[in-house]
């Protein structure tokens, strides 16, 4: 494997592309220690009573849309943010992921998944009273990341 840097004076913010013949789980390795070792202390600017917060995202436990505004929610607090869901998705580390329309999850923060058949299915967090829903397309997505994450540690 090659490792190449390029330097280009007109690039607007640092990337890290890999070109492979196939994606296989070398790659997926390779591309979850890049995502952790860029995502460590990595803080959000958020907003609660006209303060602003700088929160570890590795606290936060979901995003939620409410109205018009995305909430981010901890353990004891929900502050908000001035992000979108999309915008988030593309800023957050791979253990984050899309559960719903309206919601991203830190899926390291999931305690419980009640699981539903016929709806969305109530995920749970430790040491906390917060829930958010999983809606039914987004299960399967999630079931993988959680394997993965759990196969990680």
């Amino acid at each position: 494997m090659k490792v190449i840097i390029d330097i280009d004076e007109n690039c607007i913010e640092n990337q890290v592309i890999i070109k492979c013949l196939k994606f296989d789980e070398k790659i997926a390795m390779l591309q979850r220690n890049i995502s952790n070792s860029l995502s460590e202390n990595i803080k959000l600017e958020l907003y609660k009573d006209q303060k602003d917060y700088y929160i570890d995202i590795e606290d936060i436990l979901f995003f939620q849309t409410e109205g018009d505004m995305v909430k981010a929610h901890t353990r004891d607090d929900i502050f908000d943010t001035g992000y979108r869901l999309y915008e988030l998705e593309k800023i957050l580390p791979w253990t984050y992921c899309r559960i719903s329309k309206s919601a991203i999850l830190n899926v390291k923060k999931v305690y419980a998944i009640t699981k539903n058949i016929t709806a969305s299915s109530e995920i749970e967090f430790k040491d906390s009273h917060k829930h958010v829903f999983v809606s039914r397309g987004y299960f399967k997505p999630l079931k993988s990341k959680l394997d993965e994450i759990r196969s990680k540690e």
